[in-house]
């Protein structure tokens, strides 16, 4: 029975990426002085965007179970760059907020984050990273409902 070349296998080569993403992710960010995990990042750049969301709503919009969003919030709380408040339409959830330090952050943050991106697609001409985005995102989009944490799209959150 001829056996399936593990090392050309679509879940195998996108762990290979992830495991190299982060560690460019790392490489750039710590660069900044900046002590910011991905996961981190996106919580914060989407907490800045969207002023006032919950947890849930979060765990939605950037694709984490609500167990690693409720870790990820309380180690932004600890570094001063979020406030989390109860909320005044629902005293059950928490709105979770950018502080001062937090913008600064994202500020200072942001280039690094985005050199990492461009460094992650190196190996691609700008035609060929644009149509390497274009399918992973819809090879991801086709198989949300497969996952634990199901990317929640802004638009469901605000109907």
């Amino acid at each position: 029975m001829p056996m399936i070349e593990v090392r050309q296998m679509p879940g195998h080569l996108v762990r290979r990426f992830q495991q190299i993403a982060v560690a460019i992710f790392h490489n750039e960010v710590d660069a900044t002085g900046y002590d910011l995990t991905p996961v981190q990042y996106a919580a914060l750049a989407t907490i800045c965007e969207n002023k006032g969301i919950d947890q849930a709503t979060l765990a939605g919009m950037i694709a984490y179970d609500r167990a690693t969003i409720t870790g990820v919030v309380d180690r932004l709380l600890h570094k001063g760059l979020i406030s989390r408040e109860i909320s005044k339409r629902d005293r059950r959830a928490r709105e979770l907020a950018v502080t001062d330090r937090g913008l600064k952050t994202i500020e200072t943050v942001t280039p690094a984050v985005e050199a990492a991106q461009r460094v992650m697609l190196r190996g691609l001409t700008p035609q060929e990273a644009e149509e390497f985005m274009r399918l992973l995102a819809k090879a991801t989009e086709a198989a949300n409902d497969l996952s634990r944490a199901p990317m929640i799209s802004e638009n469901a959150t605000h109907n």
